[in-house]
């Protein structure tokens, strides 16, 4: 995790060259729908829906994958797979299998992630995105040095969102 304060943009002498690139992984889209008398998830629930609130103000951009589409399609839960799946319209970047993808995913399986993280994480990797953001505390304590792998929670934190 970077010890700097995350801005919206990534510059150069004051010159805008890109916004960050922000890829949320499919616990981060869930959150909402889990139980908000947990104060961690309600927490993490609210920081998320920050970074969206971002997103559609322009102010970063998400990315978007296969693997959210996959994971999604999977939910039983038909009112909470339509809304997570308009986020797909709302990210500037979407990211579909490839060789490359799946050979990341293998070498960070090596490092004890799961195939769907692994391919979550891959996915943002190859997306070239600045943060991947999970609610997921296994995932939150690999050893993952290809990408700045952070909660809802510190990501504002680090903003110093008010």
């Amino acid at each position: 995790m970077r010890k700097e304060n995350i801005k919206n943009k990534v510059t150069l002498k004051g010159r805008v060259l890109r916004m960050l690139k922000v890829y949320l992984d499919n616990c981060c889209y869930n959150r909402p729908y889990d139980d908000q008398t947990q104060l961690k998830v309600s927490l993490q629930t609210q920081a998320k829906l920050q970074i969206q609130k971002e997103a559609i103000m322009g102010e970063c951009e998400l990315v978007w994958s296969y693997v959210l589409d996959f994971e999604n399609s999977a939910n039983p839960f038909e009112f909470k797979r339509n809304a997570i799946q308009e986020w797909k319209d709302v990210a500037k970047k979407m990211i579909t299998e490839n060789e490359e993808i799946i050979n990341l995913a293998n070498q960070l399986k090596l490092k004890g992630l799961g195939t769907k993280d692994a391919l979550h994480v891959a996915c943002a990797i190859y997306a070239k995105a600045d943060y991947f953001v999970t609610t997921d505390d296994k995932v939150l304590n690999k050893n993952i040095d290809l990408i700045n792998v952070i909660s809802p929670i510190d990501y504002i934190n680090e903003k110093g969102v008010k």
